[in-house]
């Protein structure tokens, strides 16, 4: 192998945006039309279910308090 061919070879591996965002738009579109099989769309809801079942907001735990105290100057 020449060190030209060498060169075109590494440049055909070599990563690029083009080629990043292909790849994310193949995913992308996989990922839509798997949520809308049977199985997809149970996964769906049992996430939901999940996410649901946490309380929002901020909470004020005790490593979090015990962070607050290491800060106060």
């Amino acid at each position: 192998m020449s060190a030209k061919s060498t060169a075109v070879a590494n440049e055909e591996n070599k990563p690029s945006r083009r080629k990043f965002f292909i790849g994310a738009g193949a995913t992308v579109g996989a990922v839509a039309i798997a949520s809308q099989t049977p199985i997809g769309k149970a996964v769906i809801q049992e996430i939901g279910s999940t996410v649901q079942g946490k309380d929002d907001g901020y909470q004020l735990t005790a490593h979090i308090r015990k962070y607050y105290e290491t800060t106060m100057l």
